[in-house]
């Protein structure tokens, strides 16, 4: 168990969306957290008091978290030298990243010297096996996205917070390092081998009661090239009965690859409609989750609703409006 309160590390981040981690479990379980710790240059902010580690310490955090999740999720030089003054100073490590803390012979040494924890959390837990693809009894909810990091576990989270509040059988199901450390359970997906990830969702969302909902965290997109097959695992694996559509307007190219364009809505919907109905026939787009956090009220609600008019379905932000109307669409599923 990984104890709180936290102190998140935002390390160097380049940008807002790099601390997507931070911010997740800022937004979620703001009570786990007691400030964030910044190094210079860093270009993001949770809005937590900037601490150092002593302060931090003081202030009774028990764990320092990294909350930043870079591409290909490495422990830079800069960051390392954090990390073993936070042991020093008496707090644990907990980490997503690909980049194991276990891994690290210097963060091990001084863990056991001062009698320090380490968490890595994008490990796999479980014995999973190959998909078998059986139909399932309860519900399943899959957000997708035209890209990485458009909302897609906001979403799920915001569904199923809206489901337990109107007393329906719901349940977050977590499949990625921020979810993981918001929910303290799931699978790390990416991090699952290749051929045992769509069991690992199968195992994910097990048979349940006929009106029990699981929302599932997306992960990747199908027309994300470095992260497709995470996408793809989900939606066989995961057999949702229903699918949002996740995207963020404001993108001049996808996430990370700068000569690939992100794809309209109408274009997720006709790729993943046929994949999701393979492995379950009855999967329907039910909504879009739009991420405007990046544009002014008046302009955020003018997109809604014109996205709403020309794709015929319910259209939200679930951050600036909650997320009542996707929760409506799954009656009658």
């Amino acid at each position: 168990m990984i104890q709180t309160p936290y102190l998140l590390f935002l390390g160097d981040a380049p940008d807002q969306l790099a601390a997507k981690v931070a911010r997740g479990i800022r937004d979620w379980r703001p009570e786990h957290c007691v400030g964030q710790f910044r190094l210079p240059g860093c270009k993001a902010d949770v809005g937590l008091p900037d601490l150092g580690l002593a302060e931090a310490r003081a202030a009774g955090a028990k764990t320092l978290v990294i909350g930043v999740a870079n591409r290909g999720g490495v422990i830079s030089r800069e960051w390392k030298k954090v990390l073993v003054m936070a042991l020093e100073e008496g707090l644990d490590l907990a980490s997503g990243l690909h980049n194991l803390l276990r891994d690290e012979p210097d963060l091990t040494a001084m863990a056991q010297a001062t009698a320090r924890t380490l968490h890595d959390v994008r490990v796999p837990g479980g014995n999973y096996s190959i998909a078998n693809g059986l139909p399932r009894r309860g519900k399943r909810c899959l957000a997708v996205g035209t890209d990485c990091s458009v909302g897609k576990m906001y979403t799920a989270l915001a569904m199923d917070a809206e489901m337990v509040r109107r007393g329906r059988k719901s349940r977050f199901c977590a499949t990625g390092q921020t979810g993981i450390l918001i929910s303290g359970e799931g699978v790390p997906l990416d991090a699952v081998v290749a051929d045992f990830m769509a069991g690992a969702v199968e195992w994910l969302t097990p048979d349940a009661d006929e009106d029990h909902w699981d929302m599932i965290e997306g992960q990747g997109s199908l027309f994300h090239v470095s992260y497709s097959g995470v996408t793809m695992a989900l939606i066989h694996g995961g057999q949702p009965d229903a699918l949002i559509l996740g995207h963020e307007p404001t993108r001049t190219h996808m996430r990370g690859l700068p000569g690939y364009d992100l794809p309209g809505l109408e274009a997720l919907r006709d790729t993943v409609l046929p994949l999701a109905r393979i492995s379950n026939p009855k999967a329907r787009v039910v909504g879009v989750s739009i991420n405007t956090a990046t544009m002014e009220e008046d302009e955020a609600m003018s997109y809604l609703k014109a996205t709403e008019a020309r794709m015929g379905l319910p259209v939200v932000d679930p951050v600036r409006q909650g997320a009542a109307r996707l929760c409506d669409a799954l009656d009658g599923i």
